[in-house]
C-alpha cells in the first residue's frame, strides 16, 4: 500500500496532462485516408505523458525528490522491520509445530486457553524458563503484556497528558497512533529509554536518589523526540492526507453515511482495559458492547437539528429527484458539464441528512441502555450512575466511543499536535512518570520487572470502595482507580479458572461468589431468566 501510494501519487502530479484530460486545450489526432481530426473524443491515454517527459518532470522538481528520498528510507527501514519479524514468525511457527505439538494446519482449531495449558506443561517437562520450575498463567500473560499493563495503569492513574479543555470545544481527549508510538519509544524501547531490553527496567530508575537527574533526561528526550517530530511534520502530514484519501474516498461516496459511525476510540481501548487482557479477548468484550454503546448514543436527538435534516433532505431529494427523472428521460442530460456532479453531491447530502434524523419508534430509556453498556465494557465513573440522560455523560462516553469521522480528523491533526503535546505538556510530567516506574515496579522471578498493579493485588492496589473493603492496605497514590484491580483480577478469575490467585485475591473472590448467590437468590425470577435484562448480560458477559 505505501509503495502503491507513493507511486500513483508521484504519477498523478508529474505524468499527467490535466489541460488534455479536462478538455482545455484541443487535441488533434491524425486518421488515414485523411478523415477529419476528431477534436471531442479524448481518451487516457492521450492526457498520460511519455515516460522521459514524466522523469523530466520529476527531476525538475525539489520537492517532489525530496518526499521521494524520504520515503524510499522510510520503506527500506519497514522492509527490514518485515524480514526481522518473518524471521520471529518462523520461529513462533517450529515452536508450535514442534514443541506444543500443534500443526500449522489445525491452529485455527485451538483455543487460547489449550495453546496455554500446552505452554505450562511443557515447561514442566523441559524448563525452558530456567529460574523457576512452574510457569502459571499469570507468569504468561505478564510477558506478553509488559508494557501494555504499565500503559493501562498510567492512563488509570491520569498520568498521561491525554485530556484538555479548549475554548469552545470544552474538554477534549485526544490519543492517537502517532502520539502512542512516541510514548512508546520514549518509556519501553527507543533509545535512551526507560528499560534497557524488552524485560528489564534501567537499574538507576530503581533508585530514589536518581530520580531528579533521571526526569530531567527523561523531559530532553521528550522535547528533542517532539522537535524530531515536528521536522519530520510535512513528510507525514503528506503521507496521512494521502493515506485517508486513497482509504475514505471511495468508502464515503458509496456509504456516506459510514463517517456516522462509531468506533471505540484508542483512548478508550486504554480506559475500560483490564489489567492482563490480551488483544483478542479486549475486542471480543468491546465487540459485544458496540450494539449497546450505538443504541445509547443514537437515544440522544436534538429537534432543532432534526428539523433542519428534514428539510434539507427534502430540498435535495426534490432537486435529485427532478434531476434522475430528466436523465431517464434523455441520457444527453449527462453531457451537460457538471450534473454528474451536481448528483453525487446531493446524493451525499440526502444521505447524510438522513442519519440526523432519528428512528420515530425510539424509546427513550438511557438509565437501562446504560446499563447494558456497562454489562459489557465493566466501567463507568460514579458520577454517571443515575445521570445517563444528561448530555454530559454523552459527551463522555463520546470520548470512548467516537464518531469515525472524529477518529479521521484526530489522526490527520496528530502530526501537527503530537510535536506541540511532547514539547509542551508531556516534560511537565517527566517527575510523576520515573516515580510512577520506580513506585509501581516489581521484579519476578523468571518474568522480569512488570508493573504491580498487574499482579491483581487486592492488598497493595485495591479501592476501599469495593468488596476488598478492610482487606487493602493501599493508599490513594497505590490504589487503582475506578475498581480496575477488583474487575481485572474477576476477569482474569474467570477467563483462567485454572489460575490459583494469592490469599487475600482468593478471599475477595470468594466473597464476591458469596454475594452475587445472594443478589441471584433475591431477584425475581422473571428478571432471572432475562438475558436481556442488566443482570442477565452481565452474567453472561
Amino acid at each position: 500500500q505505501f509503495l502503491f501510494v507513493v507511486t500513483f501519487t508521484t504519477f498523478l502530479l508529474c505524468c499527467v496532462e490535466y489541460d488534455v484530460l479536462f478538455a482545455n486545450r484541443p487535441l488533434n489526432h491524425s486518421h488515414a485516408g485523411g478523415a477529419a481530426p476528431d477534436r471531442s473524443k479524448v481518451t487516457l491515454p492521450d492526457a498520460v505523458l511519455p515516460a522521459p517527459q514524466c522523469a523530466q518532470r520529476i527531476r525538475a522538481s525539489g520537492w517532489i525528490i525530496f518526499l521521494l528520498v524520504m520515503a524510499a528510507v522510510f520503506w527500506l527501514y519497514r522492509l527490514v522491520k518485515v524480514l526481522c519479524s518473518l524471521l520471529s514468525y518462523w520461529e513462533i511457527r517450529a515452536f508450535y509445530i514442534k514443541a506444543l505439538n500443534i500443526p500449522s494446519e489445525g491452529l485455527c482449531n485451538y483455543s487460547w486457553q489449550e495453546v496455554q495449558a500446552r505452554l505450562i506443561s511443557l515447561q514442566r517437562r523441559q524448563q525452558m524458563c530456567v529460574h523457576k520450575r512452574e510457569l502459571t498463567e499469570l507468569d504468561i500473560y505478564h510477558r506478553i503484556l509488559r508494557f501494555k499493563n504499565y500503559t493501562v495503569a498510567m492512563v488509570n492513574k491520569s498520568l498521561l497528558p491525554v485530556r484538555f479543555r479548549l475554548p469552545l470545544l470544552g474538554p477534549v481527549v485526544f490519543l492517537t497512533q502517532g502520539l502512542k508510538y512516541n510514548l512508546e519509544l520514549l518509556l519501553f524501547w527507543g533509545p535512551g529509554s526507560l528499560f534497557q531490553n524488552k524485560w528489564s527496567l534501567r537499574p538507576q530508575c530503581k533508585r530514589a536518589g536518581a530520580r531528579q537527574e533521571l526526569a530531567r533526561r527523561l523531559a530532553r528526550a521528550m522535547v528533542l523526540l517532539g522537535l524530531a517530530n515536528l521536522l519530520l511534520c510535512p513528510c507525514v502530514l503528506v503521507w496521512q492526507l494521502l493515506y485517508a484519501f486513497f482509504s475514505y474516498a471511495e468508502v464515503i461516496k458509496r456509504e456516506p453515511g459510514s463517517l456516522g459511525a462509531r468506533r471505540w476510540s484508542l483512548y478508550g481501548r486504554h480506559y475500560l482495559r483490564h489489567f492482563n487482557e490480551l488483544n483478542h479477548e479486549l475486542q471480543a468484550r468491546l465487540s459485544r458492547g458496540y450494539k449497546p454503546a450505538t443504541k445509547y448514543m443514537n437515544s440522544f436527538t436534538s429537534p432543532l437539528l432534526t428539523v433542519l435534516a428534514k428539510n434539507v433532505g427534502f430540498f435535495a431529494g426534490s432537486i435529485l429527484a427532478v434531476l434522475i427523472v430528466l436523465t431517464v428521460y434523455d441520457e444527453d442530460v449527462l453531457t451537460v458539464q457538471h450534473i454528474l456532479t451536481a448528483i453525487t453531491l446531493l446524493g451525499l447530502v440526502v444521505t447524510l441528512a438522513r442519519s440526523f434524523i432519528p428512528d420515530e419508534h425510539t424509546v427513550w430509556c438511557p438509565e437501562q441502555l446504560l446499563q447494558r453498556v456497562l454489562a459489557h465494557v465493566h466501567y463507568m465513573p460514579d458520577h454517571w450512575q443515575g445521570n445517563a440522560s444528561r448530555s454530559e455523560t454523552r459527551g463522555e462516553m463520546a470520548q470512548l466511543f467516537q464518531y469515525k469521522a472524529v477518529f479521521i480528523l484526530e489522526e490527520l491533526l496528530s502530526p501537527i499536535l503530537t510535536p506541540l503535546i511532547l514539547i509542551f505538556a508531556l516534560p511537565a510530567r517527566a517527575l510523576d512518570i520515573v516515580d510512577f516506574f520506580r513506585n509501581f515496579t516489581v521484579e519476578v522471578v523468571g518474568v522480569g520487572d512488570i508493573c504491580s498493579f498487574a499482579q491483581l493485588d487486592v492488598r497493595n492496589h485495591g479501592n476501599p470502595q469495593w468488596l476488598s473493603a478492610g482487606q487493602t492496605e493501599a493508599s490513594v497514590y497505590q490504589q487503582a482507580e475506578n475498581g480496575k484491580t477488583e474487575l481485572s483480577l474477576m476477569h482474569f478469575a474467570i477467563t483462567n479458572p485454572r489460575w490459583q490467585p494469592p490469599p487475600p485475591s482468593e478471599l475477595f473472590l470468594s466473597h464476591l461468589k458469596e454475594k452475587v448467590q445472594q443478589d441471584a437468590a433475591a431477584a425475581p425470577p422473571a428478571q432471572r431468566i432475562l438475558a436481556e435484562g442488566p443482570l442477565g448480560a452481565s452474567l453472561l458477559s
